[in-house]
């Protein structure tokens, strides 16, 4: 989401609370609580639920890999709950010709860092940069080349119409040129 005047750009970043990153944790919840729960019932010898049948894994050695990957299924689970919660990398970039001033901001994870702001003027500003790389992991990313610091990632997406109009408005926007690669 956007909001563009004469003299101001605010461009709103979405961050970890996608729809994707939900069904991704959900779905690794319910599967390492599925392999958890059919490592107990083969220790117990049981079955805790009658969907899962236990009585053919053997405690030794099936069951303390199913009981390992559970567990290890639930700690992933939690972090990328924790990333949604938190919602990692969600923030704005702002950039204000009348001031020639671009802040861009992002939440990080809790602690000393967690608030990432960067501040530089628009004259520091060289080019916009997109990334390109095809393949089965597409992956397009739109860069900030700024004089003496390098380049700063804005946006990442896996569609190219998308991250090209964007790329056009922004370089049009800051009067800078675009570089592909």
């Amino acid at each position: 989401m956007s909001w563009q005047s004469e003299h101001l750009w605010i461009e709103l970043i979405a961050g970890s609370r996608k729809k994707s990153n939900f069904c991704w944790a959900f779905i690794l919840f319910l599967g390492s609580l599925g392999f958890l729960f059919v490592g107990i019932s083969s220790y117990l010898d049981r079955n805790l639920i009658s969907l899962f049948v236990s009585q053919q894994i053997i405690f030794f050695p099936q069951g303390i890999v199913m009981s390992f990957y559970g567990i290890a299924g639930l700690f992933i689970s939690s972090y990328l709950w924790c990333t949604i919660s938190w919602n990692v990398g969600s923030g704005y970039d702002r950039f204000d010709r009348k001031e020639g001033i671009v802040c861009i901001f992002r939440w990080g994870f809790p602690g000393k860092n967690r608030r990432i702001l960067l501040r530089f003027l628009m004259k520091d500003i060289q080019s916009i940069r997109i990334e390109v790389k095809e393949g089965i992991y597409a992956r397009h990313v739109l860069y900030l080349e700024i004089r003496g610091q390098g380049s700063i990632p804005l946006i990442r997406t896996a569609e190219t119409q998308e991250i090209e109009q964007k790329a056009a408005k922004l370089a049009y926007f800051l009067r800078v040129p675009i570089e592909v690669f």
